[in-house]
Order: structure tokens, then C-alpha cells, then sequence
């Protein structure tokens, strides 16, 4: 894809978020089969932790910066439909060698829109997965929402479903600028869902905020730090905005013939998000990743982050999910009619799949953890037999004298200005061959 250019004076200018490795433009239809046969066996001794993620690509509107497979067209015949599909994967899928009598670690329901679902339709799905991977024994149950699609009801079916961490996609608190943006809610959907949530009584609530949304401006993002910290929530995600090739900003980008994106540089927004993580700690939070700050460390958890980084299994269900198992990096087919299809005839329905080497899982975990702000070389160590400091001597030193990380001992510590541009640093640390400037 041509270079979007988000002019920055930085050394690391750009910060596109980096979610896997090696990267997804390396997976291929050519390894699908890797995917059966990592399923074809149980681990060797004790397993590492399992998660389940189910994907619900349905919306009210779709965002103009909107990467993610998600339908705005869908009746309430086709959502059935599609969320029978889902169920039929994961009827297929715990029954293979590998999940047979284990039970999730975490549970993620992300989108699209979770919360678009009607509280009957939340309650008979999770019934039924329920009945196939009991996730009781579940440390966390996390689900994703948008602010216009919660009412007492729904909220109360989320909760009693199991729920554990509840994520408010807020981005925004100002009416216009959520309009520019396409979101669906209003800042008094944010209000009434938020007072709704905190009646429940959930475990934890989190709002994400998005830095240098279009025609974001110094005051704007100043409110929303204040309105933010008005709400006092358990923990607050904040993403600097991106435009990936597939998003509708880059597509008017591209229809006008423009290649500078309609948004703040990567130098404001890494300030703003500094700017906001101060204001946080001020307040008593703790900066707990590149993108994450929480009220109380102990009670307030990323299980599903800290897991999948660390090298869990996940199982995806729904079109176009991720997964990982034993592994094997592997996504599901991306057209929901080509995923329904598959499902129909009682198929596993993968489209591209990579079977890592042991060296790219260790980079792979290396890298991820590197965007916690710490990274403790013991662990590699114990687990990789690889002394990192040794093996990422060259880049490490580099970063060190760019000023954005320090050794402390046998830990690597990320700087504050380090911790905000960390997907950037990322890239030093890929094999050669995996060195590309793709998004997907």
C-alpha cells in the first residue's frame, strides 16, 4: 500500500498497532492444514492457557475508521443464521484432541457489536456454548459495547451471562465529533449506559478513547481527559487513531488523490495520549501497557491480553477471527457467506494459517510483552532458554540510546515516550525475512 503520511519530526514517527507475529501478510491458504493437525493431538504435559473469543461483525452504522469485518445490512433472520454457524464451529472444535476437557481461561466477545445482539439472542447463545466449553472456571468473560445499543434489560442479560469486564466503546465525548467520525452514540448514550453499567455492579468497566480522531482538536481532547477522570472507570483504553488501507478514510483519501490522512500526526498523538496517562496517574491510575491505564492494579485485569500474549491457545469463533492453537497462527474465512457456507457443510472454515518455529513464538511473546512497558529476561530464560538481552543486544542498544528504554537490572523497561510509540519499536526486533511494511 502507498505511504500515509502523517507528518512527525519524531525519531519513530509512525506507531500502527501490532497484534501477532510474524505478521498476518505471511499467513497463506497453503498451510490450512497445519490448522487440522495441531487439533489432531493434545498438548505434551500441561497446557497453556485456553481462550475463547467469539466474533459478532454486526453494527449500527460502521465507523469511517473502521478496520474490522463487520455488517451494517443484517435482518434478524440472517443474525440467527449466523450465530447458529458459530455455535455449529464450536460444537466441531470441543470435540478435538486439543480442547477435549479443557476449559477457557477467558472469554472475549469483541466485534462489530456485542451489545447489538438482543438480551433473548445473548441469553440463547451463551446457553449453548456454555453446554459445549463451560467456561465457569473462567477468570475473565469480557465484552465489548457500544453506548446506543445498552438498556437496563440488556445490561442486566450481559451481567448475569457471566460478564466480567465490561468495555464501553466511548472513543469521544463530543456529539460532533463523534458524527464526522460515523460512530453511531451520542455523548448522552455514554452518560445514561455508563450510570446504567455501574448500577450492575460489574467487575470492571473500561471505556476506550481514541487520540486524533478527525477534526480532533487540543481543547476537545483536553474534555475528554476531564470527563474521563469525572467517570472515575476501573480502567481506560486509549488507541491512537489509524488508517489502515481498508478503512472509509482512506478510501476518500484515495478517491481525492490525497496521501496526507485527515487526522493528527503521530507526534500530537502520542502526546495527547502522554498527556492523558499523566492526568491518570495523577489521579491514581496505573499505566499498565501502551494503551492501558487502571484504578487498582489487583482487582482490575487484562486476562485475555496478558494470556494471548503469553502464548495461549484461542479458539475464534465467527467469520473472519483469529485463533492460535498449539502453534499454529490461523484466521477464519473473511465473507460471512463463504464462513456460513463452510459451516453448512460441516467444514472447519480457515482461510490462511502459519505453523510457527519455536524462535518466532519466542520473538512473537517477546515483542508482545514488550508493549506492558516491561519485559523480565528470567522469563525467556526459564521458557526459551534465551538470554534476549544477549540475542536483541544490537536493537536494544539502539533504543536505549534513542532514549526510549533503559536496562535495570536483567528487566528491559520501556520509557514513557518509548511506551507510546512501543508498536513502532516492534519492527527491530523481526526476523529479516518478516520485515515488510504490509498491515495484513
Amino acid at each position: 500500500m502507498p505511504e500515509i503520511i502523517q507528518k512527525s519530526h519524531a525519531t519513530r514517527a509512525g506507531n500502527y498497532f501490532i497484534s501477532n507475529y510474524p505478521p498476518f501478510s505471511f499467513w497463506n491458504e497453503d498451510q490450512t492444514a497445519e490448522v487440522v493437525k495441531a487439533y489432531e493431538t493434545p498438548h505434551e504435559g500441561t497446557p497453556p492457557p485456553l481462550g475463547l473469543y467469539h466474533h459478532i461483525p454486526f453494527c449500527r452504522k460502521r465507523c469511517h475508521f473502521c478496520y474490522f469485518r463487520v455488517y451494517t445490512d443484517k435482518n434478524a433472520e440472517d443474525i440467527k443464521h449466523y450465530l447458529d454457524c458459530t455455535v455449529r464451529e464450536l460444537e466441531m472444535m470441543a470435540k478435538k484432541p486439543l480442547i477435549a476437557g479443557r476449559k477457557p481461561h477467558f472469554v472475549y466477545f469483541g466485534g462489530g457489536t456485542p451489545s447489538y445482539l438482543s438480551a433473548k439472542q445473548l441469553v440463547e447463545l451463551t446457553d449453548k456454548m456454555k453446554a459445549l466449553l463451560p467456561w465457569d472456571a473462567a477468570e475473565e468473560v469480557a465484552f465489548e459495547c457500544e453506548p446506543g445499543t445498552l438498556n437496563p434489560g440488556k445490561l442486566s442479560t450481559i451481567k448475569d451471562i457471566g460478564v466480567t469486564r465490561l468495555s464501553l466503546g466511548i472513543e469521544n465525548f463530543d456529539d460532533r465529533i463523534l458524527e464526522i467520525n460515523g460512530r453511531a452514540h451520542r455523548t448522552k448514550e455514554v452518560y445514561r449506559s455508563y450510570e446504567r453499567a455501574r448500577a450492575e455492579n460489574f467487575d470492571q468497566i473500561n471505556i476506550d478513547l481514541i487520540a486524533g480522531m478527525m477534526e480532533e482538536t487540543e481543547e476537545n481532547w483536553q474534555v475528554n481527559i476531564e470527563k474521563t477522570l469525572e467517570l472515575m472507570p476501573d480502567s481506560v483504553t486509549i488507541y491512537q487513531m489509524e488508517v489502515p488501507y481498508n478503512t472509509g478514510i482512506y478510501k476518500d483519501m484515495k478517491a481525492s488523490g490525497s496521501l496526507v490522512a485527515p487526522i493528527a500526526d503521530w507526534e500530537t498523538k502520542r502526546r495527547w495520549v502522554k498527556e492523558a496517562f499523566a492526568e491518570l496517574e495523577s489521579a491514581g491510575y496505573t499505566i499498565s501497557s501502551g494503551y492501558t491505564a487502571v484504578k487498582d492494579p489487583k482487582r482490575s485485569k487484562f486476562i485475555y491480553r496478558d494470556s494471548l500474549w503469553g502464548g495461549a491457545d484461542l479458539l475464534g469463533l465467527g467469520v473472519a477471527s483469529f485463533s492460535h492453537a498449539k502453534g499454529v497462527h490461523y484466521q477464519n474465512l473473511t465473507e460471512i457467506d463463504d464462513y456460513e457456507k463452510a459451516l453448512d457443510a460441516g467444514k472447519m472454515p480457515t482461510k490462511r494459517a502459519l505453523r510457527t518455529t519455536a524462535e518466532e513464538r519466542m520473538i512473537r511473546e517477546f515483542i508482545l510483552r514488550m508493549k506492558l512497558g516491561r519485559v523480565e529476561a528470567g522469563h525467556f530464560q526459564e521458557k526459551f532458554g534465551i538470554n534476549i538481552l544477549e540475542r536483541f543486544a544490537a536493537p536494544l542498544a539502539q533504543i536505549h540510546d534513542e532514549g526510549l528504554l533503559n536496562i535495570e537490572g536483567s528487566a528491559i523497561v520501556l520509557t514513557r515516550d518509548g511506551l507510546l510509540c512501543v508498536d513502532n519499536l516492534l519492527h527491530d526486533f523481526f526476523l529479516p525475512e518478516h520485515v515488510t511494511d504490509k498491515l495484513v
